[in-house]
């Protein structure tokens, strides 16, 4: 009689983003939305327009370099997270999809 083929160990891959990556996310997400707020500050008087000029050149290069890093980030998180299942996997045969 055959013996039943043990089941594989599943390969548990964290696709989530980790903390400092929502973090990151977040603070880019709040730079983006302070540089949507500029036209209410020239309105209330509280900034100049030379002033908004120079604020909004900065909040979107912060913004866009927060966003960077955040993928930048998470895609090092996925890619350690992959290496680190894959080295975790021990079956014997090949079929056992790891």
């Amino acid at each position: 009689m055959s013996q039943p083929v043990p089941s594989p160990i599943p390969v548990l891959i964290d696709n989530a983003p980790p903390r400092r990556t929502q973090i990151t996310g977040a603070l880019a997400i709040l730079a983006c939305a302070a540089c949507c707020t500029l036209p209410l500050l020239i309105a209330a008087g509280l900034l100049t327009g030379a002033g908004a000029a120079f604020l909004e050149q900065t909040l979107l290069a912060v913004a866009a370099g927060l966003a960077a890093l955040a993928l930048g980030m998470w895609w090092l998180h996925r890619r350690r997270s992959t290496k680190r299942a894959s080295a975790s996997c021990r079956c014997a045969s090949t079929t056992c999809g790891c």
